[in-house]
């Protein structure tokens, strides 16, 4: 089947066939095992971050920031679980990166693992559309072949958990060997894991946020993998390696991202109304020629242009295969608006080292705090962390 055509389809959200998929899944291994753990992006690009299987979410995200190849794109990871549509998003993206090699980076997150996938929803997912694991399988081992990291412009360090107290320079990703299952700790593990440690975390002022910075260094995150790091690692991390910001995901952010640590660090939070009930907004970071840091905020997918799980059982897969079931029939949709989207841009740039300009002043909603951007109740919202 050639690649348009199988591009094609996964737009129209049909199902692989099962031979398809595995072909895919090889010929994506051929490209990506040309690629190093960290991949050089050029700019202008659009920064993606965790959309857990909610297709028709992904489709808003092209709606607004544009498609492959007319965008260069970089996926910061979670492509599947949670969501009803897991298999149909990963399968877009891998026929993208074969179409397109160089629009579209992939960097893997801590979703994109055997373990994790069999508790979040994309092996059951696998095994309901496809009546076996294989496709899991096949997707699953592709995962091992997915970048670490990318750095855009040798200013911009994209990742999608945080800092390792085990990597001080970029050459130390480089040196991974990231062709195996996730583990649960090192310096890999660190990269899918961390996450940037406000004093809104914390009780104590260890780790600190805006103009203060006290220690800031790592401290054991309760997520029981990788690391809390704070803003003084931060800085010493992007003035070693010349950087000027780091861009990461894995953690939800109501108004769909979070400037941290003096604008050190964004997260990029790209599914609206996570897992279908949260309400939070999301968006996409769209970085300029000149490295300007523009956020694109949108909200859920219209209603009339999805169709969810109980709409479309009957669908079946592209080779006649079993029709799509019900997924958690009692997740229900609350919060959240319709679709739209609502433009910030972040002016300034992020080249020359964390002391050099850089981004964060955003254009306000009305009534919105910008310090408190992301994690208006951390704890309230454990449950959705990524």
């Amino acid at each position: 089947m050639h690649i348009d055509e199988c591009i094609a389809l996964c737009y129209s959200r049909k199902l692989l066939a099962e031979e398809v998929v595995k072909e895919l899944c090889e010929k994506a291994k051929e490209v990506l095992l040309k690629e190093g753990n960290v991949r050089t992006v050029a700019a202008p690009c659009t920064v993606v971050g965790d959309v857990h299987g909610q297709f028709y979410d992904v489709l808003e995200i092209f709606k607004i920031a544009g498609k492959c190849p007319d965008v260069n794109f970089v996926f910061l990871g979670d492509y599947v679980d949670r969501g009803f549509y897991s298999v149909e998003t990963i399968m877009l993206l891998i026929c993208l990166k074969i179409r397109w090699p160089e629009r579209i980076t992939l960097i893997r997150g801590n979703h994109e693992s055997r373990a994790v996938t069999q508790t979040y929803g994309f092996y059951a997912e696998c095994m309901r559309k496809y009546g076996s694991s294989s496709v899991w399988m096949y997707i699953t081992d592709l995962f091992d072949y997915l970048v670490l990291a990318a750095v855009i412009e040798d200013s911009i360090f994209c990742v999608h958990g945080g800092l390792s107290p085990s990597i001080h320079t970029i050459d130390q990703i480089k040196m991974i060997d990231r062709f195996k299952e996730l583990p649960h700790e090192g310096a890999m593990a660190d990269l899918v894991w961390s996450d940037p440690a406000p004093n809104t975390h914390l009780p104590s002022q260890r780790f600190t946020a805006g103009s203060e910075d006290m220690r800031g260094d790592f401290q054991i995150s309760p997520r029981g993998a990788g690391y809390l790091f704070g803003k003084q690692v931060t800085r010493q991390f992007l003035d070693i390696n010349g950087l000027g910001h780091i861009c990461r995901a894995h953690q939800l952010c109501m108004e769909g991202y979070q400037i941290l640590f003096d604008d050190l660090v964004s997260t990029v939070w790209s599914a609206p109304n996570y897992c279908y009930r949260a309400g939070n907004l999301a968006s996409v970071l769209q970085i300029g020629p000149e490295l300007d840091r523009f956020f694109n905020v949108f909200g859920p997918c219209p209603e009339d242009a999805r169709d969810m799980p109980g709409k479309d059982a009957q669908q079946q897969n592209v080779q006649g295969g079993p029709p799509i079931s019900s997924e958690e029939p009692d997740q229900k949709k609350v919060g959240g608006g319709g679709g739209g989207n609502i433009s910030r841009p972040a002016r300034g740039r992020a080249r020359g080292g964390s002391g050099g300009p850089v981004g964060g002043l955003v254009r306000e909603y009305p009534g919105d705090d910008v310090a408190g951007n992301g994690f208006s109740n951390p704890v309230s919202f454990s449950f959705f962390f990524s």
